[in-house]
């Protein structure tokens, strides 16, 4: 009977240790989120902004609270993200917003100039940092918007009008986001033809044309002048085969990691290279070349050779990136560009298939160093994701120049925010460590954009429109529809009438 009774107890205390623990799943505060914090982001998202009021002011007038609009407007809303959307969201003229964002001679380059400057001046990112660069296209209705054109777009994996922008993201410690950008131009653009559209949309007259490889690296090169700390660049097969790109991160003391296509050539052991001997009777050669008939080897025919070894590269929500890599110093030589060492990094994914990249990373560089450089292009691609999903960046229909750079500016601004208020609340909230052993896992979930973005709405709501409030926007929509008919009919008539 006794023995009964001490079992009943044991068990009674057990399940209140486990109705205890259940209740700490679900508090807040474990999950290192403090409801007087969740409250104050409002205050929080006001304070950060006026660090970046000063970008928004010109010789004529203050224009920040316009920039704070456009940047909660992001971070709040959910879709149509858009400049008359935005702007009747937040109870500011359609027309001051149009202003403000095509027109208003406000620096977007300040903008980035100044997040990068707070990235660099946080201590915990002083090491581990690394850049990315990618592209990202969005489809566009018409060629009428600036850069817009037939080119490939990967998103739609096809060729197609669109706009394509060229994006350098930052990754450490779980924290990423965009810190700079170009947009574009494809070389129709800097055509006769396109000189009167080009004025029209404000295509500044010192714009020429720059690949997308070329737009990269002055991007690199920019940050790298500013003192910015990273590691290293990494990048996908479309910079990562270009030797020209290669050598000028070797040349500006860069490491890279690039993506290369399987059919790459590489040699084993590091070919003659000189001035060719040249033919009785013709003039002798100037440009040195690589003198063996051997054009090396594809990298995918070198597999078979390799060793793999798994290595693990780092939390996932499934668990954690598990691969298995193998490495191989080669050599890489092409026309103008004498041989240079590399190595030859190859990813073997679950599924098997491999991937292969290029660094100039030291010889003795440890596997797992490597193996995360390789995969840390992720990154940008949950940049990219994050930028449009999240931030409305694909919602953007404006034609001009400056309308795209200002758009820009404000996305990489409200991305900043919510990647600051992740890393600052890891640090200031810690989290409950028995949570770990009750999920059996050695690391939890982090914190997603989208989840400060359901918090913000919450603390800061966007406002609810009155009937009366909802009739007199449709009024002012319909009213804006009509004189913009009235002025589509006015022009045509204009065209038609005898000169």
């Amino acid at each position: 009977m006794l023995k009964n009774k001490r079992s009943i107890k044991r068990s009674e205390r057990a399940s209140r240790k486990e109705k205890e623990q259940r209740k700490k799943v679900f508090r807040a505060k474990s999950w290192g989120l403090p409801r007087e914090a969740v409250r104050s982001l409002s205050q929080r998202l006001q304070g950060f902004h006026q660090r970046y009021a000063w970008c928004f002011q010109t010789k004529t007038r203050d224009a920040s609270h316009r920039a704070f609009e456009y940047v909660s407007g992001l971070l709040r809303m959910t879709s149509e993200r858009n400049f008359a959307t935005i702007g009747r969201m937040t109870h500011s003229a359609e027309q001051n917003m149009h202003h403000f964002m095509s027109n208003s001679p406000w620096s977007g380059r300040d903008v980035l100039l100044q997040v990068r400057a707070e990235i660099q001046a946080v201590a915990e990112f002083q090491a581990g940092g690394m850049l990315l660069l990618d592209e990202s296209a969005d489809e566009k209705a018409s060629d009428k918007s600036v850069g817009a054109g037939k080119q490939h777009n990967g998103r739609l994996g096809k060729v197609e009008t669109s706009q394509v922008g060229t994006f350098l993201a930052y990754v450490n410690q779980n924290v990423w986001t965009w810190i700079d950008a170009e947009l574009f131009l494809p070389a129709a653009w800097f055509n006769r033809k396109k000189a009167a559209l080009c004025k029209k949309l404000g295509v500044p007259r010192e714009r020429k044309f720059a690949t997308k490889i070329e737009l990269g690296y002055q991007m690199i090169e920019r940050v790298a002048a500013e003192g910015f700390p990273f590691e290293a660049v990494g990048f996908d097969a479309l910079y990562g085969r270009s030797l020209w790109l290669r050598r000028k991160l070797w040349e500006a003391s860069i490491t890279y990691m690039g993506d290369i296509p399987e059919d790459t050539r590489v040699y084993l052991t590091e070919p003659e290279y000189g001035l060719p001997q040249s033919k009785t009777g013709k003039k002798p050669y100037t440009r040195r070349r690589v003198l063996c008939e051997d054009k090396g080897v594809e990298v995918r025919s070198l597999v078979r050779h390799l060793e793999f070894n798994p290595v693990r590269v780092r939390a996932v929500e499934r668990g954690f990136l598990c691969n298995e890599f193998a490495r191989l110093r080669v050599w890489t030589a092409k026309d103008e560009y004498e041989p240079r060492e590399e190595t030859l990094l190859v990813r073997r994914d679950a599924e098997g298939k491999l991937h292969y990249a290029l660094s100039n990373a030291a010889a003795s560089t440890p596997i797992e160093k490597l193996a995360w450089m390789k995969c840390a292009r992720h990154f940008i691609e949950r940049s990219n994701q994050d930028a449009k999903s999240e931030l409305g960046y694909a919602d953007f229909r404006a034609q001009k120049y400056l309308a795209w750079e200002h758009h820009l500016a404000l996305t990489v601004l409200a991305s900043w925010f919510i990647a600051q208020t992740q890393h600052e609340w890891q640090l200031k909230y810690e989290r409950d460590d028995s949570l770990k052993a009750e999920f059996e896992s050695e690391v939890l979930p982090r914190l997603s954009m989208a989840n400060v973005r359901e918090m913000l709405r919450a603390a800061m709501p966007l406002p609810q429109l009155t009937p009366d409030e909802a009739t007199n926007l449709v009024v002012r929509h319909l009213v804006n529809r009509a004189r913009s008919r009235k002025s589509r009919i006015k022009h045509a008539n204009y065209r038609m009438s005898p000169s």
